[in-house]
């Protein structure tokens, strides 16, 4: 190669394997949040199942008299909670932090003399 031309080789550079982008972060912690919506939703399919295949055909119960009319407004908030809970969690385990070991510090063992 020419003197004239300097290029730096590959791998001088020192760089961590294990950090990522922080878009990529961004995408695993949304579809973490996503993930969680799923789960929610598949939790409350099984109940709606659960009473579809045993209290409605014993009972004839439909659920008119319930009143949850008046929880209608709090179905928006408690998903985007849901939603923002599973995406916090998904960084906090996606970002490494879970696995982080936190350096305890060492106390020192007085003598039993010196402890009365």
């Amino acid at each position: 190669m020419s003197p004239l031309v300097q290029r730096s080789r590959p791998g001088t550079g020192r760089v961590n394997p294990t950090d990522q982008h922080w878009t990529m972060l961004l995408f695993e912690s949304l579809s973490a949040g996503v993930l969680a919506i799923a789960v929610g939703f598949a939790l409350v399919m099984v109940v709606v199942g659960a009473y579809v295949l045993l209290v409605w055909p014993l009972t004839f119960w439909d659920l008119a008299n319930l009143g949850v009319e008046k929880y209608g407004s709090w179905v928006n908030p408690v998903l985007w909670s849901i939603f923002a809970g599973g995406s916090l969690a998904g960084y906090y385990c996606f970002s490494g932090a879970a696995f982080k070991k936190t350096a305890k510090s060492k106390v020192a063992a007085q003598p039993i003399r010196a402890r009365r």
